[in-house]
């Protein structure tokens, strides 16, 4: 499926195909949080950090959690602003009356018609460490980034495919068959698409 220069992606998920030459996207499913002339901007969804832990990430920013801390894991969000963190969620009952409305610096960002949201305080945090955030979430450092007509291009290139973006792939647990699961929402067998892009 590819983009026409008025369609938004908003909300929409990016496939990478397997000829993808940017290796920080190989194999990649990212969920577009904001589309429009002037570029683009998104979260990776199935590159998790093993080597950084949430209780860490946590105690890094003096966030005291009484209790169980949950096993969230970090993901890899993109290479801009590696530094930053931003949580993916299901928009909750009271975000609905008003949904611009910010928590502060950053705040939160609806994304498209589907529920989803992106909130970049720590806020979310100290609610998620303490049981009280919403159910389901995906914590991310850095974000991947497109100028404008970057992502336009790259789709005309064959580099993406893009998709509906489900809950069982946004928040799915296993994200060694993300991309898969991915494709397959589209009708496509990874391993046809595979060896087709392997051949001259």
């Amino acid at each position: 499926m590819i983009a026409t220069d008025t369609e938004s992606l908003t909300g929409k998920l990016l496939i990478a195909m397997p000829g993808m030459n940017d290796p920080r996207f190989a194999g990649s499913v990212v969920l577009v949080c904001a589309h429009g002339e002037q570029g683009a901007m998104g979260l990776v969804l199935n590159r998790p950090l093993p080597e950084i832990r949430f209780a860490d990430l946590l105690g890094q920013l003096g966030i005291d959690a009484p209790g169980q801390i949950p096993p969230l894991p970090v993901h890899f969000g993109g290479p801009v602003e590696p530094g930053r963190g931003f949580v993916l969620h299901r928009m909750q009952a009271d975000d609905d009356a008003d949904p611009d409305e910010g928590d502060g610096e950053g705040g939160r960002m609806r994304i498209g018609e589907g529920g989803l949201a992106m909130t970049t305080t720590r806020d979310i945090l100290e609610d998620i460490a303490r049981g009280r955030g919403p159910d389901r979430a995906v914590l991310s450092l850095g974000y991947a980034g497109w100028g404008a007509g970057q992502l336009e291009g790259e789709l005309m290139a064959n580099g993406w495919l893009t998709a509906d973006a489900g809950d069982d792939i946004v928040f799915g647990a296993d994200n060694t068959q993300k991309w898969q699961a991915a494709l397959k929402s589209l009708g496509i067998d990874p391993l046809m698409l595979s060896a087709a892009a392997g051949r001259a």
